[in-house]
């Protein structure tokens, strides 16, 4: 149970982080066109790829601390505060 909430969470607090990365990504291509090489500022494969790869992450990212805390006993924990 303490595993969903945290996936939920951190599943929830992702996109938002990747739109607001997103809006400033592209609000900052006008700047870097001048210094990409064979690729244009509005690459479609690259504003998908990128954001799909950091939302995967972030996942695994809330998910490896949750598994380790859903293992330890609520007892044991509150036993040693």
């Amino acid at each position: 149970m303490m595993l969903i909430l945290v996936l939920r969470k951190g599943s929830i607090l992702t996109p938002a982080g990747l739109g607001a990365g997103l809006v400033g990504a592209l609000a900052v291509t006008r700047f870097m066109a001048s210094m990409l090489y064979r690729t244009s500022a509005h690459d479609p494969a690259t504003f998908a790829l990128v954001p799909a790869l950091l939302f995967v992450v972030a996942l695994l990212a809330c998910y490896l601390p949750a598994r380790r805390a859903a293992r330890v006993d609520p007892m044991t924990a509150l036993r040693q505060e």
